[in-house]
């Protein structure tokens, strides 16, 4: 039997912090690949609260025991990374209508500047609300409790956030 799924597949991200929901992206993508590249991009929009290096090495703590993930940071645009790194696709994560409006856009355009497909794989009904921006604004407000943290972010992240933002 033949393997047909793609060699290579990008998740791009910005990952500032990871989510639980990005985790299970990631253990739900790399099924449909050889090998799953989990690349921590720089959105010129966002004001990040971790470095690079920061969101690689919580990444890498989270995907130790999936030998075919690797975390690797990038700067510029998706497809150019996409294409460097010999990859065949993108896997992005829909939470809702308006992550599908914005992510098609997206698609669209990797597809024209660079002949790159997207999969997109539904976030789980417990991820859907989760965002990095708004759980970075609960810990900031004042959200301590790691446990309940962990709702959201996986632990190592959680701890992190404490340290971040504590006050």
């Amino acid at each position: 039997m033949t393997d047909h799924r793609p060699k290579i597949g990008v998740f791009p991200g910005t990952f500032d912090p990871a989510t639980n929901g990005h985790i299970d992206l990631i253990r739900r993508g790399r099924r449909l690949v050889n090998e799953l590249i989990v690349a921590v991009g720089h959105n010129p929009e966002k004001e990040p609260l971790f470095t690079p290096a920061e969101r690689i090495e919580m990444l890498e703590e989270l995907v130790r025991d999936l030998p075919d993930v690797r975390v690797i940071a990038y700067e510029g645009l998706t497809a150019e990374f996409v294409q460097q790194v010999g990859a065949d696709i993108i896997l992005r994560g829909i939470r809702d209508n308006v992550d599908l409006h914005y992510e098609l856009q997206q698609a669209n355009i990797n597809l024209a500047i660079g002949e790159i497909e997207t999969i997109f794989l539904l976030s789980r009904d417990q991820f859907a609300l989760t965002s990095s921006t708004y759980i970075k604004q609960i810990v900031e407000l004042g959200m301590r409790d790691i446990d309940r943290l962990t709702r959201l972010v996986p632990a190592n992240v959680a701890q992190r956030l404490r340290e971040k933002l504590g006050r």
